[in-house]
């Protein structure tokens, strides 16, 4: 894992932004993977600025998201269809035929939905960039703690602690999802690098965990340890209960050399 400590949130933004830019400028056909949730909207907005100073274009790119509720319609404002249209797609020049979602709807299997996904990845030649956040729990895309590490996109119940964090985002009266399709952990870790944005002192623990703690089912994203580009942003308060910050900032100042000879994805 490489891992980058920044000031603030709105800098973790920025540098995620970057990663991004070089990967569509370095790319004919770019492929990301897309997160949801509050911490990358910030990435969303550099990217979106970028696409209107007409410094950035995605009419080449293709998008796999990592998750998607259970039978939602994706016209409903709580959909993460809805949630990437609101955020991203609906302000750049992106060609929507290129982007996907695990979407289950009534009546589908989960489980060929889950393959067909699997099968789009491997037909596009697979993720190059797969942007994360990490839930309080430890999770990465919808796969809670407990979730296998070979596992593959399919349908997952969440947790209580889940389904309390996104209920701010659900009125009252409407009916809250309790399953989701999601990326698996192997699936996620096809990419060729990820990219794990955390932000908060509500996300210190969980960032510990993955960084510092055992490679474990009940702390997800603890599987980023085995994968060869793992990059990790986050702010000073979702590090705080991170040891050794010095090595990590001088670590980084080393990586900055590399990345100005040969670029983000020297490892490419």
């Amino acid at each position: 894992m490489q891992i980058i400590i920044y000031d603030d949130a709105q800098q973790v933004a920025e540098s995620a932004a970057k990663w991004v830019k070089e990967l569509i400028k370095k790319k004919t056909d770019p492929v990301l993977g897309l997160a949801t949730g509050s911490t990358p909207i910030s990435l969303y907005k550099q990217l979106v600025e970028q696409y209107k100073a007409n410094d950035l274009s995605f009419k080449s790119v293709t998008t796999f998201n990592l998750d998607e509720y259970h039978q939602i319609d994706p016209e409903n404002p709580q959909s993460y269809r809805s949630f990437m249209t609101e955020n991203l797609f609906s302000h750049v020049d992106i060609d929507l035929n290129n982007t996907f979602l695990p979407t289950c709807a009534v009546g589908e299997n989960p489980r060929v939905q889950g393959l067909a996904y699997e099968q789009k990845i491997k037909q596009s030649g697979g993720v190059d960039l797969q942007i994360l956040g990490i839930g309080a729990n430890g999770h990465i895309g919808f796969n809670e703690p407990t979730s296998s590490l070979s596992s593959r996109t399919r349908i997952k119940t969440l947790t209580q602690q889940t389904i309390t964090d996104n209920s701010r985002l659900f009125k009252p009266e409407e009916k809250q999802p309790t399953m989701a399709m999601t990326m698996g952990i192997a699936t996620i870790m096809d990419a060729r690098y990820v990219l794990l944005m955390a932000t908060g002192v509500n996300k210190a623990n969980a960032v510990k965990a993955m960084i510092t703690g055992g490679v474990s089912a009940m702390c997800p994203a603890s599987a980023l340890q085995m994968h060869e580009n793992a990059i990790v942003l986050l702010d000073k308060a979702a590090a705080s209960e991170l040891s050794d910050q010095s090595y990590y900032q001088w670590a980084d100042n080393e990586n900055r050399k590399l990345i100005e000879d040969f670029g983000y994805f020297h490892n490419y």
